[in-house]
C-alpha cells in the first residue's frame, strides 16, 4: 500500500510560510484522481474496474447524483477505501474514496446562501488538504444559472483565503465546466462566449486560480487538443470535440513533488460511459 504523510495540521490553522516539505515528508508516492462520473449507481461497476487498475490513493468522484444513504460506500470498503459522501437524489454530489484515514471532513461551504446544492467536499489526507469541487455549469451566459456559476467560484476563492495559505499543502480537484486557454477547446473561435469558455468564466477561474494554486497537468503537458470531456450528441468523441474542464490544481509546496499527470481517454470509448474521464496526477 502507498503511503503519505505530509506535516498533519488542522485545516483550519495556517501553515508557516517557508516550510520545507522535502525535509518533512518522508512517504512513497502517492495518486490522487478526478473524475465526473454522471451517476455513481450507473457507473459503479466501471469504476470500480477502473480503481483495480489504477490503483488511485485518492479518487474524487463529481456527480454522483445519490443521496448520501445510498452511496455504495460498501463496495468500495470492500475494495479497501473509506468514502466521505455529500449527496443529494438525482443531482450533484461528490465524494472522496481514499485507502488512508480522511480527516477534518468538511461538507459545503460555511455561511454560503447558496449551500443547498452538494458541490464541495474537502478532506485531510495523510496532512494533505483535498478540496473537491463541482462546479455549476452556468446552463447559458444570460441565464440566472450563469451568475450562481460565477458566484461559486468567487465564493470558492474566499473559501480558500479564508480557511487555508498557498503555504499550505493543498490540492483542489474537479469537474469545474471551465476551459481555462484556447488549447483546452477543439474549436476555441467557435466556442468563445460559450458556456465552458466565456471569458466571464475564465476570468473567474483565473482569480480562483491567482490565490496561489498550479494547473498540475500544464506542468507535465504543453500540447493542445488533450480534452475530458465529450458532449454525447454529434459523435463528439468520434471527432474529439472535447473540452478540458476537469482538473488538478495544487498549492506550491504540493505542485513541486508533482511527477506525472495524465488523463485515461479510453474510459470514455466504454459501452454506457460517463461523458468525462478520469485525470490523475503521482505526487513524488
Amino acid at each position: 500500500m502507498l503511503r503519505m504523510r505530509f506535516a498533519s495540521q488542522p485545516p483550519c490553522l495556517r501553515r508557516r510560510p517557508g516550510t520545507d516539505l522535502h525535509r518533512e515528508r518522508g512517504y512513497s508516492p502517492v495518486r490522487i484522481a478526478t473524475w465526473n462520473v454522471n451517476s455513481i449507481r450507473v457507473r459503479l461497476e466501471t469504476v470500480l474496474e477502473w480503481m483495480a487498475r489504477a490503483r488511485p490513493d485518492v479518487l474524487c468522484l463529481q456527480e454522483i447524483k445519490t443521496a448520501d444513504a445510498d452511496f455504495p460506500a460498501s463496495a468500495f470498503s470492500q475494495v479497501g477505501y473509506r468514502a466521505a459522501v455529500s449527496g443529494e437524489k438525482t443531482y450533484n454530489g461528490v465524494a472522496i474514496l481514499s485507502r488512508h484515514d480522511l480527516g477534518s471532513i468538511l461538507a459545503g461551504f460555511p455561511d454560503y446562501a447558496a449551500a443547498g446544492q452538494r458541490r464541495l467536499i474537502a478532506a485531510t489526507v495523510g496532512g494533505l488538504r483535498i478540496v473537491n469541487a463541482y462546479i455549476p455549469n452556468g446552463f447559458q451566459p444570460d441565464s440566472p444559472k450563469f451568475a450562481y456559476k460565477l458566484e461559486f467560484i468567487r465564493e470558492l476563492r474566499r473559501y480558500l483565503e479564508h480557511l487555508h495559505t498557498p503555504a499550505e499543502p493543498l490540492v483542489l480537484v474537479g469537474d469545474f465546466n471551465i476551459a481555462p486557454e484556447a488549447r483546452d477547446v477543439y474549436d476555441p473561435q467557435a466556442m468563445e462566449g460559450q458556456i465552458g469558455f466565456h471569458p466571464a468564466e475564465r476570468a473567474a477561474l483565473s482569480e480562483l486560480k491567482d490565490w496561489g494554486l498550479e494547473d498540475v497537468f500544464r506542468r507535465h503537458h504543453d500540447a493542445a487538443g488533450l480534452f475530458s470531456w465529450w458532449d454525447y450528441r454529434a459523435a463528439a468523441f468520434r471527432r474529439n470535440m472535447g473540452l478540458r474542464i476537469d482538473h488538478i490544481w495544487a498549492t506550491p509546496p504540493a505542485a513541486k513533488l508533482s511527477t506525472e499527470c495524465a488523463m485515461d481517454r479510453e474510459m470514455r470509448a466504454l459501452p454506457r460511459p460517463s461523458d468525462h474521464i478520469p485525470v490523475w496526477a503521482t505526487f513524488a
